[in-house]
């Protein structure tokens, strides 16, 4: 994309979400918790939403997001709907950010944002295969939907507990220690309950997707080996979770590998065996080539597999409409990963 063109998508998005924000912030909730929702209505909200942001002209617009809201306030709670485990104690969240003003809605989350996780987890008469903490891309809001509620129901039919993060976004504001406490936090509370969700405790993933592939790498870089949270918040007062590894024992990453060029802190770093996931139209490629060959150098296994003619953020599109029966193959692929990881521990 040329500059020019580049600063002009950059000022059709902001009078769009100048237009579309005060709606969209009030679905954001319901997306991000996808599995207490109808998921019709959930799924219907986000195609209208993808439709405002991407193919309503400036004239079409208003009247979209005046059907927009009216599905949004129709969309009913499911029964017996999975409850939120918020993974930090009142007054005890470790933080950096100075995040205080939301009033232009750059960001889905607000600044009083609280992070928590969901089960998603397999019927009792089927034996866990292990657990995964799934992260959806982008600071998350409707990318929740496909990437993390329909690719936890996918990994569920293959017999994994599965969790959809909903952290403290990377840059969307917050910062890598930041990110990567909230994550390293669910793979700890995890750990701590694995003979509730009946998983051995040392077989947690994390599948991340795109930025949530971020994420998970600042879990590594901060909070892997002998790494703990006050090394970055003094403040920080422990309990009984931070007992536990906060790193995970397998790495899916998804179309989201480190930037080309990005900095990464090896020192007393302890990396997961890694799976990569990656579209051949997807500019993460680049992305790819280059951290990849940092893995192998340091001594990390890695798989790799990348799907011809598959553009970015395509994980769990097919309940949105949109799918690529190609990519789809990174589901079982991951699964024999993960279990060839398992059994070499």
């Amino acid at each position: 994309m040329a500059w020019e063109d580049l600063d002009a998508f950059i000022a059709k998005m902001k009078k769009i979400n100048q237009e579309f924000g005060p709606e969209k912030c009030k679905a954001i909730e319901i997306w991000e918790s996808t599995p207490c929702y109808n998921e019709a209505q959930v799924v219907a909200l986000a195609k209208l939403s993808n439709r405002i942001q991407m193919e309503c002209t400036d004239e079409e617009r208003p009247g979209v997001i005046r059907e927009f809201a009216e599905l949004r306030d129709q969309v009913q709670p499911r029964e017996n709907a999975p409850e939120k485990i918020w993974l930090w104690p009142d007054g005890n969240m470790p933080a950096e950010t100075e995040y205080t003003d939301n009033s232009e809605y750059r960001y889905n989350h607000a600044p009083d944002f609280i992070p928590y996780m969901l089960e998603m987890l397999v019927p009792e008469d089927v034996t866990p295969k292990g657990a995964i903490v799934i992260c959806a891309g982008g600071d998350h809001g409707e990318s929740v939907v496909f990437e993390g509620y329909q690719t936890a129901k996918d990994l569920n039919a293959l017999g994994y507990q599965c969790f959809l993060l909903l952290n403290r976004t990377n840059h969307n504001p917050w910062n890598g220690h930041e990110c990567g406490a909230d994550g390293a936090r669910a793979i700890r509370y995890i750990r701590a309950h694995a003979a509730q969700y009946r998983i051995e405790s040392d077989q947690v993933a994390f599948a991340g997707f795109s930025n949530g592939g971020l994420t998970g790498e600042a879990i590594i870089e901060n909070y892997s080996g002998d790494k703990k949270v006050t090394d970055y918040f003094p403040e920080y007062v422990p309990d009984e979770l931070d007992a536990y590894y906060g790193a995970p024992d397998a790495f899916l990453c998804v179309y989201g590998p480190r930037f080309d060029g990005g900095p990464f802190r090896w020192d007393g770093v302890v990396y997961p065996p890694t799976f990569f996931a990656v579209g051949r139209e997807d500019s993460a490629m680049k992305n790819l080539h280059y951290v990849y060959p940092d893995l192998v150098a340091h001594g990390v296994p890695v798989e790799v597999h990348t799907f011809a003619g598959v553009p970015h953020g395509k994980a769990g599109a097919s309940i949105l409409g949109d799918a690529y029966a190609n990519f789809d193959l990174w589901l079982p692929l991951a699964d024999a990963f993960m279990q060839n990881v398992y059994e070499k521990k």
